[in-house]
């Protein structure tokens, strides 16, 4: 598995937040078949990274609401109420 690392102090995230954001970017990269293609594997990467910064913890959200955004609706958690997501 992958593991998102993040660019600057910045962004320090716990392990439990880094291991959430990299499940979401392989299930993410799994349903959209991305393979070697680094740059895409990075611009999912970013999107992740910007959705954890706002507060967003559960892979399943993330993986979610990346993969709307990208045009497939395979949804099974609803969004979270705390306004991550509901813009």
């Amino acid at each position: 598995m992958a593991t998102i690392i993040p660019s600057s102090q910045d962004d320090a995230f716990d392990p439990d937040a880094l291991r959430a954001m990299s499940i979401a970017l392989e299930e993410v990269c799994r349903t959209l078949q991305v393979d070697g293609d680094q740059r895409e594997r990075e611009v999912i990467a970013v999107r992740i990274v910007e959705l954890a910064r706002r507060g967003e913890r559960d892979p399943q959200r993330l993986s979610d609401r990346v993969l709307r955004e990208a045009g497939t609706t395979t949804s099974v958690v609803p969004p979270a109420r705390s306004g991550v997501g509901n813009r």
